[in-house]
């Protein structure tokens, strides 16, 4: 059986570990090296690094903080942000990125999907998705539309569509984040997952609204995640890796101890 992954998430801005509510009212959490020593001393399955204004701001990623990252953490790490061709995805891998995850520019260019599953492998790419419900009129069949530049520009696509057709372009996972639920604290957004996890056949990583240890219960559960990455509970003390792994295995879900 495959184990269940518990993933931190490192959002930068600015050179600092931030975060905030459905992407709002970004606050500071610490310097980025300091945080991942942490989490990689509390044994987390993987750590994701998303550079949050990257896009927004067409800039490349702090290859650097990358570098410094990668020295002192030995767990899987994914970086992204700001990735705009192959090339920046071979600088990322070659600073030390196990895995990087495309967001912006995949949707801008789906080839980019295919072409860097061909050179890299499909295991080093991760289409991330930020959804958000749709509120437009009932004539739209999207229930939830995707958003790119760090949730600032609606890209008009339905983020199930999305996904699909991420994972036929070479995808090897989506990192999968309700805008609607970030940073609420009030549970994943069960039916978004649900509804990727039942329409790809990659693993789904699922983020946004954790804030008790039974909502990582239900994500795994009650909407077929594989892996439910987490921010604010762990950079704020709340839970640690290790508390929400000894919660999930009395639960009998299947984590790495």
């Amino acid at each position: 059986m495959l184990t269940k992954r518990i993933i931190p998430c490192l959002d930068i801005k600015q050179g600092r570990v931030v975060k905030g509510v459905k992407f709002l009212g970004l606050r500071d959490a610490g310097d980025p090296v300091e945080v991942a020593r942490v989490y990689d001393r509390q044994r987390a399955d993987e750590l994701v690094f998303l550079d949050i204004t990257a896009s927004f701001e067409e800039r490349k990623t702090l290859v650097g903080l990358v570098e410094e990252i990668a020295k002192n953490i030995f767990m899987p790490f994914t970086v992204g942000g700001g990735i705009r061709d192959t090339a920046d995805i071979r600088d990322l891998l070659n600073a030390g990125a196990d895995k990087v995850s495309i967001n912006t520019a995949a949707v801008k260019c789906p080839d980019l999907i295919s072409d860097a599953a061909r050179k890299f492998g499909s295991q080093c790419i991760v289409v991330a998705i930020d959804a958000q419900q749709s509120h437009k009129s009932q004539v739209t069949s999207h229930k939830w539309e995707v958003y790119i530049n760090g949730g600032r520009t609606p890209a008009e696509l339905d983020a199930v569509g999305w996904a699909k057709k991420a994972a036929a372009l070479g995808a090897g996972e989506i990192l999968l984040t309700s805008m609607d639920y970030d940073g609420t604290k009030d549970g994943y957004d069960l039916a978004l997952t649900r509804a990727i996890t039942r329409a790809v056949n990659i693993p789904v990583i699922a983020s946004g609204g954790a804030g008790k240890l039974e909502h990582f219960y239900d994500v795994f559960t009650q909407a077929g995640a594989d892996a439910a990455l987490a921010a604010s509970i762990f950079h704020y003390q709340q839970y640690s890796i290790i508390q929400v792994k000894e919660y999930l295995k009395k639960k009998g879900v299947a984590v790495r101890i």
